[in-house]
């Protein structure tokens, strides 16, 4: 299944010296689940600190437990939501769905 994930840092709550202490971490998490497949693609939001990733996992858990296997997931750090997502049905042939 594929899942689309929106973060953003909590930049009301926490200094950007804090995100500077483990935004190290953060990159190397994500370059690991890259690595395994579980991120597809990954963007920089440019409306706030944060990031889009297309996720692939095997249910709605796996997802989440990926997400919060981020350094800054952990530290309670960032704003996540998870969106499950598939074919847009249009593509498909008249009558099926």
């Amino acid at each position: 299944m594929q899942f689309i994930s929106v973060s953003r840092r909590l930049t009301e709550r926490f200094t950007g010296e804090e995100f500077d202490e483990h935004v190290g971490a953060e990159r190397e998490r994500v370059r690991e689940l890259y690595r395994d497949g579980v991120v597809r693609t990954l963007w920089s939001r440019k409306d706030a600190p944060g990031a889009i990733m297309l996720i692939e996992a095997d249910d709605e858990g796996a997802a989440r437990a990926a997400l919060d296997s981020l350094p800054l997931a952990r530290l309670g750090m960032l704003d996540v939501q998870l969106f499950p997502v598939g074919p847009y049905p249009a593509f498909f042939p008249l009558g099926r769905t």
